[in-house]
């Protein structure tokens, strides 16, 4: 995709019809990685490239009449909508648009809409919510961890109740870890870093039980920005 600086962002979500362009080659390639056999990885910039990814997943999926969840963990809950963002920026779009909210260029990506129930998908860390995006949260239907739940149930819990969500009558499911859902200490190289949240260990057990599971499908890291790292404490 043309970097921003010498594209016009255009009218409504900011630089669609660029990222439309890439989301639709990245589902591509992800479906042809399922078809061969192997578990994609996909390391992106912005998490915008997560409905590529999530389209490319469902489609495979879809074609042989099944379903994927989803976990994704992020400090931000990403489901503001074209109306509700306070930016334009689609990165802080895209799971609303694989449930089937926002831009219809984006949402019916592949042709079918949306790439997984709401009953299949578990945010895990958020902590940095714009207004209205609350409101599309909590009517969405999504199991939805806050640090605050992390701190009080344990990570232990809260991975346990996610898999069990995101495993209900599916396939598997995708792992899409944005880098700022870990708290800055730890993870500073990222464009939106919050405090307070999850820590060393805690991103470990979280990892561990994915392993343990058996069940993950495919798996991206998003937002790692080197420019902004400390002595590559995040990419390492």
């Amino acid at each position: 995709m043309p970097i921003p600086e010498v594209r016009s962002p255009g009218k409504g979500p900011k630089y669609l019809k660029e990222i439309h362009r890439a989301c639709a080659r990245l589902a591509e390639k992800v479906e042809s990685v399922l078809k061969k056999g192997y578990t994609p990885l996909v390391i992106g910039g912005d998490h915008s490239v997560a409905i590529g990814t999530i389209t490319g997943v469902a489609s495979h999926y879809r074609k042989r009449d099944e379903a994927v969840g989803l976990i994704w963990v992020d400090a931000h809950a990403d489901m503001n909508t074209p109306e509700t963002s306070p930016t334009g920026n689609i990165h802080g779009m895209p799971l609303s648009a694989v449930l089937g909210l926002g831009a219809l260029q984006l949402v019916n990506l592949g042709g079918f809409s949306p790439k997984v129930d709401p009953n299949n998908v578990a945010l895990i860390g958020i902590r940095d919510l714009d207004p209205a995006e609350r409101d599309i949260v909590r009517r969405s239907g999504i199991r939805a961890f806050t640090m605050r739940d992390v701190d009080e149930l344990g990570m232990s819990r809260v991975m346990r109740e996610a898999i069990s969500a995101v495993t209900d009558r599916t396939v598997g499911f995708h792992l899409s870890f944005d880098l700022d859902g870990l708290d800055p200490e730890i993870a500073p190289g990222v464009g939106t870093p919050v405090r307070g949240g999850i820590g060393f260990r805690e991103a470990h057990l979280l990892m561990e039980m994915v392993a343990d599971s058996g069940r993950m499908v495919s798996l991206e890291a998003t937002e790692l920005n080197p420019i902004l790292d400390t002595k590559n404490r995040t990419g390492s």
